[in-house]
């Protein structure tokens, strides 16, 4: 049976949800300048960044929700500070981190290594560009077109959001920050990493 969550679990899941809100708007900006030069298809390259906060918070934290809950949060506190999409945005980090989720789950919730990582990192493209397929119209562009962007922001998910995740969960852990949480305890006893 699993174990209930600890507060401290939830305080870093939420911690993580409003920093990582403000980092995904200050990523927006970027995108829209490297929008700017190379056109639309710039976001699909660094989508990753949007799905980053799923993967490292379940790679500490490695319950149920814990992709989840800091990629909704993240979403509300973007939509707070002034994300021009809105409230729609709030669905989008839901699908996201629901897409991360998934590929936890698949595991049972056992297996945290990096190909898990970027499973999850891939499972949040590919779910955000099911959901960006309907609501953002990417059928009245060209079949080719549309397939570069799943790509890209496939790859993007896998290696920016599932290997970043990781790092940076691995890079928290060496500083023993992250003592009694369950990453610090798999790892010195040497369980399913």
């Amino acid at each position: 049976m699993r174990q209930p969550w600890k507060l401290k679990e939830v305080v870093l899941a939420s911690l993580f949800g409003v920093v990582f809100g403000i980092v995904y708007l200050v990523a927006v900006h970027f995108g829209n300048i490297w929008a700017g030069l190379i056109g639309p298809i710039a976001y699909e390259w660094m989508f990753g960044i949007w799905f980053i906060v799923s993967i490292l918070s379940m790679a500490i934290i490695r319950k149920p929700g814990a992709a989840l809950l800091p990629e909704t949060l993240a979403a509300i506190i973007e939509v707070m500070i002034g994300n021009a999409v809105g409230p729609r945005l709030i669905l989008t980090g839901v699908i996201q981190g629901l897409g991360a989720e998934a590929a936890f789950a698949a595991t049972r919730y056992r297996h945290f290594n990096l190909a898990v990582m970027m499973l999850a990192g891939a499972g949040a493209a590919v779910f955000s560009f099911v959901y960006g397929y309907f609501v953002s119209g990417y059928a009245a562009l060209d079949p080719s077109f549309v397939l570069l962007m799943f790509t890209l922001r496939v790859l993007s998910g896998a290696i920016i959001a599932g290997i970043g995740g990781k790092y940076m969960a691995d890079g928290l852990l060496a500083t023993g920050a992250l003592r009694g949480y369950a990453i610090s305890r798999t790892k010195q006893g040497g369980a399913r990493a």
